[in-house]
Order: structure tokens, then sequence, then C-alpha cells
């Protein structure tokens, strides 16, 4: 379920400015938004997962506040950030 090393190196490599910008807040979103991903995906098959579905909830309030701050400083970054990941619609 976690990302794998290749996985995170390409996530930040796409969404930083170089392959060790793992801070922006940018790559930040983008890696738990993968996460996100995964353990929906996961959700599919095992719907009785209880203690992972309370990590998910954690990881979604985490990018829900990234997002947030983004939008405040950055709004046009923010924007293209939502469509680029598709998150909202």
């Amino acid at each position: 379920m976690a990302l794998t090393k290749e996985d995170k190196a390409q996530v930040v490599l796409e969404y930083g400015k170089n392959e060790k910008n793992t801070g922006s807040i940018e790559t930040q979103v983008a890696l738990l938004t993968k996460r996100i991903v995964e353990l929906t995906e996961h959700f599919k098959i095992h719907k009785k997962d209880t203690n992972s579905r309370r990590g998910l909830l954690k990881l979604v309030g985490q990018r829900r506040k990234l997002l947030k701050y983004l939008q405040r400083t950055n709004l046009e970054g923010y924007r293209a950030l939502v469509e680029k990941l598709q998150i909202r619609k």
C-alpha cells in the first residue's frame, strides 16, 4: 500500500522543481493524492478495513489543509495543481 521509491521519485520529479524538492506544497499534495488513490482502490476490495480508513481520512484532511494554504498564497498555482491532479470537479 505504501508508495515505492520509484513511484515517489517520479512524482517528485514531475511536480517539484527538481528531484530533491520534496518539501514544496505541490509535491506534498501530489504524493498525498497518489496515496489517497491507492487507498481508495484498496477499499474497493476490503470494505471492512476500518483502521486503514481512519488513516485515509487523516491523509485527506492533511491534503485539504495544504490545498487551503496554497489557495491562500498562490491562487494560480492552486488552480493549475487542482486541474493537473483532477481533484475537484
